[in-house]
């Protein structure tokens, strides 16, 4: 008989594995939260147009799409922007500003499985839509530092590296670069890191060779790795007014309400980042490892005119999405992966017949007040029963023999501290109750 194994690129999730995952989940929420983002959810099946409308054609390349029995050209939703754009601009006018939402979900995307990245993957996906400031920008980076710090990572962990896709065009501007010329130098841009200087020749095929000095002045930008940097520059080239001089105003702004949080540590401005996605409108930013040796974290910025392009009202918007494998492979890497032992609160021992009953009774009610409680659900001899209750992790024992319901009691055993008192029948929730408020002491 055959063995059948989950397809390439999708992952089981052994109990082990998925207390793993929850662990990362729950971290998120906690943070979202915190910072006053309410959760939602979309349906997993979209119609393909909505990512083509997003992307255009070739998007589809790398999506699990089909025709459904409808005749519907339809995909697995591989991102969560287009759905949270439609979300949001069918109910905008009732929405309070600023609108901020998150959602935690799985996504599909057909492309080769490798190391940090799979098929199929879990996101934390935080926006902010109505809001068109810089402020919104410190909120969404703050959110996205904290969902990685939360899980006792530092800055010299990770960091965010900062960039702003309307000050290049601003800058491309001011040396006189047309807006196609513009664009085709962002695309050199986003793959100098990769490819060197290779990254210009689509520049040269589609405009003729790069001009030395042109060449020279968005390589120097490209070296600006600090504000101080930046601001210098700016002065340097006589672009301290107009354009430049207003979004230079909301660098300061960024920069400094990250700093003012005590963040200022975990971003570095980088303007080697500008994400080849072209809805991208503002600043953008992706998070990494310090040692690089994982491909990105996280990855996000602004996006104003989605939600219109969507079908909806002139919205502003920026988030982030935070993906749950490189995430899990950096905990593990770093030791901050805690050991996720599923025990249960108690135990129960006891013997057949009328102990058995009356434990099950107790068993019930405990369950029902939120304690996790486990038993034999045949019951062996004592001593195995002991044993398994060692084994089980549980912080508390309690006996139900025919010596003791003839007493009218229950003994009461603390596993760590190894010791043992009997209380009453029927005083057991209470005797509970008072053992783990103290800390299970």
């Amino acid at each position: 008989m055959a063995t059948f194994q989950s397809l390439p690129g999708f992952r089981d999730f052994y109990p082990e594995d998925l207390a793993r995952r929850s662990h990362l989940f729950r971290v998120w929420r906690q943070n979202a939260r915190a910072f006053g983002f309410e959760e939602y959810d979309g349906p997993v099946l979209e119609p393909l147009e909505l990512y083509k409308t997003k992307s255009g054609d070739e998007i589809e390349t790398q999506l699990f799409s089909f025709t459904d029995k409808g005749g519907r050209e339809v995909a697995l939703r591989p991102e969560m922007t287009p759905t949270v754009c439609r979300l949001v601009g069918e109910r905008a006018g009732s929405l309070k500003r600023p609108i901020k939402w998150f959602s935690i979900a799985e996504f599909y995307r057909y492309e080769r499985a490798q190391k940090g990245r799979q098929r199929s993957f879990y996101q934390f996906n935080a926006d902010i839509f109505g809001e068109a400031g810089p402020e919104a920008e410190i909120e969404i980076i703050a959110l996205l530092v904290q969902c990685l710090a939360g899980f006792g990572l530092t800055a010299q962990d990770f960091y965010v590296r900062l960039s702003d896709r309307d000050l290049w065009f601003f800058y491309l501007e001011s040396l006189g670069c047309t807006d196609a010329e513009s664009r085709s130098l962002l695309s050199a841009v986003d793959r100098f890191e990769k490819m060197g200087d290779d990254a210009f020749k689509g520049y040269a095929e589609a405009h003729g060779e790069l001009a030395p000095a042109r060449k020279a002045a968005v390589l120097a930008f490209l070296e600006i790795k600090s504000l101080a940097a930046l601001r210098a520059h700016l002065a340097e080239g006589g672009a301290g007014s107009g354009k430049l001089a207003a979004r230079l105003a909301d660098w300061e702004k960024v920069l400094g309400g990250l700093a003012a949080m005590g963040l200022g540590d975990f971003v570095q401005v980088d303007l080697g980042v500008v994400r080849g996605l072209a809805y991208y409108t503002g600043f953008v930013f992706e998070a990494f490892d310090r040692k690089g040796d994982l491909r990105a974290l996280a990855g996000g910025g602004r996006y104003n005119d989605l939600v219109k392009k969507l079908g909806g009202p002139d919205l502003p918007a920026v988030g982030f999405a935070i993906g749950d494998v490189t995430t899990g492979i950096l905990l593990e890497q770093r030791g901050v992966m805690p050991a996720l032992i599923s025990a249960p609160d108690v135990y129960v021992v006891s013997g057949e017949g009328e102990p058995r009953r009356t434990a099950l009774g107790d068993v019930h009610r405990l369950r029902a007040a939120g304690y996790r409680v486990d038993y034999p659900l045949r019951a062996p001899a004592f001593g195995k029963q002991f044993k398994a209750a060692s084994d089980s992790g549980a912080r508390l024992a309690l006996i139900y023999g025919s010596d003791e319901l003839a007493k009218g009691v229950v003994k009461f055993r603390d596993l760590c501290e190894r010791s043992e008192r009997e209380i009453p029948l029927g005083g057991v929730a209470e005797a509970e109750k008072d053992f783990f408020c103290a800390g299970g002491r």
